[in-house]
């Protein structure tokens, strides 16, 4: 009797798809918030409050998905950006810029230059649910 192939018991293997997100943010409340949200849908999440330890983290691991405050400790989210820009310039795509100061001149034309989606606090789960599923699908969309 011939050995027994596992691919005639299983079907084919799928691969076990494990997203990554970075969060950003110095408010525990908004860290909460966002790994509620994320959690859920299959994220693993990591979190820093500020970065400095997000670099860190992006030339430690790939992420999918970055959701990056603007004002934070340490490093600014417009700092951190360009950092990861000359770091790692794929993952520029997968930021989510999340900011409640949006209309001060610095971030206006910050945000006239960067490749990633803005949102503006309060920020709503649908708004967060709908940047993250529009950065997850210009990732599988370019690969």
């Amino acid at each position: 009797m011939p050995p027994l192939q596992p691919s005639k018991l299983f079907g084919k293997p799928h691969q076990l798809e494990i997203r990554r997100a970075l969060l950003l943010e110095d408010d525990p409340d908004q860290v909460t918030l966002l790994r509620a949200i994320l959690e859920p849908r299959g994220f693993l999440v990591t979190a820093v409050d500020n970065g400095v330890d997000g670099l860190r983290e992006v030339m430690a691991h790939d992420f999918d998905v970055v959701i990056c405050d603007l004002l934070m400790p340490r490093m600014p989210g417009d700092m951190f950006y360009l950092a990861v820009s000359r770091a790692k310039p794929a993952m520029m795509r997968r930021f989510i810029f999340v900011t409640g100061h949006a209309q001060e001149p610095k971030y206006i034309e910050f945000f006239e230059h960067v490749h990633g989606i803005v949102l503006h606090k309060p920020i709503s789960v649908e708004a967060i649910v709908g940047a993250v599923d529009r950065v997850i699908s210009g990732a599988a969309a370019a690969a």
